[in-house]
């Protein structure tokens, strides 16, 4: 039974069986009963681990926010130039999102409805709010690209926009597959190979326009 196994093998699948419903449902269309049939235990199985609706919606954001958000800030806040951040990020983004195809429209979804919960997560991560880390981000990408044009090796742009375009051609694939897969005529093992295919020549597309 569900029940008798390893707490950590429970609470990993309740979380997994309310990403599916929360992904189908919204976390407001989404009820109790429906998660905990989904994870195969009872709904007080459900309640002794998370209480209510709103924590388990912000454990499955938490965490799916955890997988990339670290990632994201490390890669757009190192010292590396542009250019290896722009390869970085691409690979790094694609790779961690085909693992996990839920994330991006999970995140946008919530943060629409529950903007709250991105500043509760970074409070309980350090403390620091998610408008100060972005200043922090976007103060350092505008000295590097303000440098780099000056120098003449890039295109001035902001590091709004930069950052802005940069994630948008990275997400784009995933939050469109249904009508790519349809209008592409692909299945799976294409669509696959058209990530492969984007994470290796995305990086010199962007670079391209961003060159003068």
């Amino acid at each position: 039974m569900a029940e008798s196994q390893p707490e950590g093998d429970t609470e990993a699948r309740i979380l997994e069986a309310a990403r599916r419903v929360f992904m189908l449902r919204g976390t407001a269309g989404a009820r109790m009963q429906e998660i905990a049939a989904e994870a195969g235990v009872n709904q007080a199985l459900l309640h002794y681990y998370f209480r209510t609706k709103d924590r388990l919606a912000e454990a499955v954001f938490r965490e799916a926010a955890g997988r990339l958000a670290p990632t994201v800030l490390r890669i757009l806040g190192s010292d590396e130039p542009i250019e290896a951040k722009v390869e970085q990020f691409v690979q790094a983004y694609i790779d961690a999102v085909r693992r996990h195809p839920f994330i991006p429209g999970y995140i946008l979804a919530e943060l629409h409805h529950h903007p709250e919960r991105l500043a509760a997560m970074a409070e309980r991560a350090g403390g620091i709010p998610p408008a100060e880390i972005a200043r922090a981000l976007i103060g350092k990408l505008d000295v590097q690209l303000r440098t780099a044009a000056e120098a003449g090796a890039l295109r001035p742009i902001a590091a709004a926009q930069f950052v802005v375009n940069l994630i948008a051609l990275c997400v784009f694939p995933f939050a469109a597959r249904p009508a790519l897969t349809i209008g592409l005529g692909m299945d799976d093992g294409a669509f696959d190979r058209f990530l492969d295919e984007r994470r290796a020549s995305l990086p010199s597309f962007i670079l391209s326009g961003l060159r003068p």
